[in-house]
C-alpha cells in the first residue's frame, strides 16, 4: 500500500476519535523530533484491561516508511479498532 494512502486511512480512524473499545494507539520514538525511529502500537481489548504492545523499527522515518505503515493500517482492521489515538509528534528518548 502507498504510504500517503496508509497515512490517510490512519488519519481518517484518528479523527473519529473515541467510539469505545477495542482501542488501538500508536505512539512514535525517536532520538530526535524530527525523525522516528520507531512506531509502538497498543491493543487494548477492553476498559482496564492490560494493552499488549508491539514495537516496529525503521532504519528511516517510521512515519515514512510504507511497510510499517501498511502493517499499522492492516492490524488496524484485523483488530476491528473501534478507536484509533495516536499521540502528537514524537517523543523523544536519549
Amino acid at each position: 500500500m502507498n504510504v500517503d494512502k496508509a497515512k490517510k486511512r490512519i488519519a481518517k480512524q484518528v479523527k473519529k476519535g473515541f467510539h469505545r473499545y477495542p482501542l488501538i494507539s500508536l505512539e512514535y520514538i525517536g532520538k530526535t523530533p524530527d525523525r522516528a525511529s520507531e512506531v509502538v502500537i497498543s491493543f487494548t481489548a477492553e476498559e482496564n484491561a492490560e494493552p499488549q504492545k508491539q514495537t516496529f523499527v525503521s532504519s528511516k522515518d517510521a512515519r515514512e516508511d510504507e511497510a510499517i505503515q501498511s502493517a499499522l493500517v492492516k492490524i488496524i482492521e484485523r483488530a476491528d479498532a473501534k478507536t484509533v489515538a495516536e499521540q502528537d509528534g514524537v517523543s523523544v528518548i536519549n
